[in-house]
């Protein structure tokens, strides 16, 4: 498991988890964010029950496990957060927020210690320390059920499978040619995105925020203008084509 700092301040920084090369092959390959303040630590999408020992033994490189006092899944999905039985052992005093409309389904993954905060359909703000965020709305893209976090401070939004791609472990951490990325984009979002008027509406929201770096959950991190690049190709494609192919 590679580790990885892309942000930091004398508040807070970020780091990146991710490009496991011991990872099976047939286990898609998934980005892990933290934020980690002066006293906590709010670990995003920790990840599939596979993936648990390794971003155990990767975390505490960098912070002591009770540090570890909020976590974050953006919807249900197993690569998302089927991890949640095994950190509900290793956590003494964590706060899972995640959208109010997945908690009986999440804690089918085990959760008998950490506390659950449902997230409203139109987010809430939260502040660590020094460091504020915003859960962001992304409903239905590709959950109906879905959010995205976003920093003011550090002007990054941690966006889910929004801007996702398909990789290898050894891929590049960012973004180095947006056409060519394109291509490894367009299926993943046209097929796992079911609605344009919920895809147009989240781009026209983020569009207000400053970002200089869009973080995925699967794939490569968007700097600079390549974030814009990636709102007007978003806004632009045609998706839930399935239904389209249909005969």
């Amino acid at each position: 498991m590679q580790t990885y700092k892309i942000f930091e301040s004398k508040h807070h920084q970020w780091l990146v988890f991710g490009r496991d090369p011991e990872k099976p092959n047939k286990i898609i390959d998934t980005n892990q964010y933290m934020v980690v303040t002066k006293n906590n630590a709010l670990l995003m999408d920790p990840g599939g029950i596979e993936l648990f020992s390794v971003m155990l033994a990767a975390i505490v490189k960098h912070v002591p496990i009770e540090k570890i006092t909020h976590l974050f899944a953006s919807h249900q999905d197993p690569d998302i957060i089927s991890s949640l039985g095994l950190w509900d052992q290793a956590l003494p005093d964590a706060t899972l927020h995640s959208p109010w409309l997945w908690e009986g389904f999440i804690r089918h993954f085990g959760m008998d210690h950490i506390e659950y905060s449902p997230i409203p359909d139109e987010g809430y703000p939260l502040r660590i320390d020094d460091a504020n965020l915003t859960f962001i709305p992304a409903h239905y893209l590709h959950s109906s059920g879905n959010f995205n976090v976003y920093d003011e401070e550090a002007k990054i939004l941690m966006s889910g499978d929004i801007g996702a791609a398909i990789e290898c472990a050894d891929a590049p951490l960012y973004v180095e040619n947006f056409d060519e990325h394109c291509q490894k984009m367009t299926m993943f979002h046209q097929r796992w995105m079911p609605s344009n008027r919920a895809k147009n509406d989240w781009v026209e929201r983020v569009s207000k925020l400053e970002i200089d770096m869009m973080c995925p959950q699967h794939g490569r991190i968007f700097k600079g203008d390549d974030v814009k690049r990636f709102l007007d190709w978003f806004y632009k494609l045609e998706v839930g084509t399935a239904l389209a192919n249909k005969t």
